[in-house]
């Protein structure tokens, strides 16, 4: 696949005057299909600043732009360019609100306004998938689509990390590169499909002799600007008007002030033939409004302090990083001794990486539950809630020592946290003695090949290359799973034994 992260060129930008930047200028002389991607920390109230522009340009790789460390005013120029060269294709995946935070970012030298020619990655899948045009719109996320059509999924587990903390890390640098360079490879598979169907009628446009007597103005308008025969006669025209005046007032452009010297920053090359019957056929463009350009304002509303023993209700509630106190399973707080918690939506992944290890980990009721329900299930198990949501710690109706706020963004940096914060060590044991899909617990013995395959009769499939084997099968005692060892398990296992000794949990 092409896609591989092992195999994928990375080029972190920092700067107009770089290696990388030149790199950039002669990869994008030789890409006519480019992918755009953008990350940025999340604002509450108002429209992020983009903190990393990535370019996925084929062979060349992909290019990460570091705007926190770029002058704004050396990009915003060749930026707009390349959003507006007619020779390259740019790909997105709802790259319109990428777009509006790129230009409330570069909102003091002008932002932008438009993308042009563009293709959707949503809409190259509707075609894939034969969509009609009475169905409704497929809502799906990148990763799902990838996994579809590529046969891989995208990690999304530094989505939501800090992007505006510099350095940045070799994985948020990794992830962000995977999210553009996909987008290359599902058009690829997309090109592929229409060409072999027949979808492109290849055809060339004929100029008739009343044509030769036309200007340049009228020429355009009756004929379709992006045909490469046309932009081709122009290219010659402009090419005699060039030789027939002085060069250098050819390519001044007025500016208050006086006269500057115009630049083209990226030297492209035109499309083929067939790219640019895909573009004329499925290609659009993203239109910003003036009002999409803006920064949104900052909306802060004047916040209500109810008091609480004479003091601020929002002070009283202020919760500290360090976890204290005992936890909520502890025997002397009525519980079992046993750990156990409650990973809501944003640490869900955390769950599995717990259960690999032994420990009782459940997730909500819901998919998108409420924090009172939250709360509510976390009470009555006798859970800690295990998440990375600030906002969910301000609840009043929290008991004490009931939430922890997971720092780590990694699922395998995550699961060591828990373990070190609450002082957990694991027995040997307990490792893969809990389903990882429902939090159950397995049989006590193990079964033979012979009882597995007949427990798996009309509900899970084993690979026939396991027969042969000697291998022991254990079975969920709840949803039934069957598991067998293998070298995945063996490995999440080594490294749980590397980072914790095998002994019995402690508090």
């Amino acid at each position: 696949m092409e896609s591989d992260p092992v195999k994928l060129k990375v080029h972190l930008v920092t700067g107009t005057d770089t290696a990388e930047f030149r790199l950039l200028s002669e990869a994008l002389g030789r890409s006519s299909v480019v992918g755009l991607d953008a990350e940025w920390k999340p604002a509450r109230r108002s429209s992020p600043t983009v903190s990393v522009l990535q370019i996925a340009c084929g062979d060349w790789g992909v290019f990460v732009l570091d705007l926190l460390s770029i002058p704004l005013s050396s990009l915003w120029e060749p930026l707009r360019e390349l959003l507006l060269c007619p020779d390259i294709l740019k790909l997105g995946f709802g790259f319109k609100q990428d777009l509006t935070y790129l230009s409330s970012t570069f909102c003091s030298h002008g932002g932008f306004d438009k993308v042009e020619p563009y293709l959707d990655i949503r809409s190259v899948y509707n075609h894939l998938q034969h969509s009609k045009k009475h169905e409704p719109k497929q809502s799906k996320s990148l990763s799902t689509i990838c996994a579809e059509i590529l046969g891989f999924s995208l990690s999304k587990e530094l989505q939501c990390s800090d992007w505006s903390h510099r350095p940045l890390t070799e994985e948020q640098i990794r992830y962000a590169s995977m999210d553009a360079h996909c987008l290359l490879d599902i058009f690829k598979v997309f090109q592929e499909k229409v060409v072999k169907e027949g979808d492109l009628i290849l055809e060339t446009t004929v100029f008739s002799n009343r044509d030769a007597s036309l200007g340049l103005k009228e020429l355009f308008r009756n004929h379709d600007t992006s045909d490469k025969v046309l932009r081709a006669h122009f290219c010659e025209a402009l090419a005699i008007v060039e030789a027939t005046t002085c060069s250098d007032v050819a390519r001044m452009i007025p500016l208050a002030g006086g006269m500057i010297q115009k630049s083209s920053y990226w030297v492209t090359m035109p499309m083929d033939e067939v790219l640019l019957k895909v573009v004329k056929k499925y290609g659009d463009r993203i239109l910003l409004k003036e009002s999409d350009k803006k920064p949104k304002s900052s909306k802060k509303k004047g916040k209500k302090h109810s008091l609480l023993n004479g003091t601020r209700q929002e002070n009283h509630f202020e919760k500290i990083d360090e976890w204290q106190g005992t936890p909520p399973w502890d025997p002397l707080e009525g519980g079992n001794g046993y750990p156990k918690f409650l990973c809501d939506v944003m640490v869900e992944g955390l769950a599995k990486h717990l259960r690999c290890v032994g420990i009782d980990a459940a997730i909500p009721y819901s998919k998108k539950p409420e924090p009172r329900m939250l709360i509510e299930q976390a009470q009555k198990e006798k859970r800690v809630i295990l998440t990375r949501d600030a906002k969910l710690q301000r609840h009043d109706y929290l008991m004490k020592n009931q939430i922890y706020r997971v720092k780590s963004l990694l699922k395998n940096e995550q699961l060591l946290e828990v373990i070190e914060t609450f002082q957990l060590k694991i027995n040997e044991d307990k490792l893969m003695s809990r389903c990882t899909k429902c939090n159950g617990t397995f049989i006590q013995k193990p079964l033979t090949t012979e009882e597995a395959i007949e427990a798996a009769k009309g509900f899970q499939r084993i690979p026939n290359c396991l027969f042969n084997k000697n291998l022991e099968f254990w079975q969920c005692m709840d949803c039934h799973q069957l598991y067998w060892e293998n070298s995945e398990t063996q490995k999440k296992v080594s490294q749980a034994e590397i980072n914790t000794k095998p002994v019995e949990y402690r508090m």
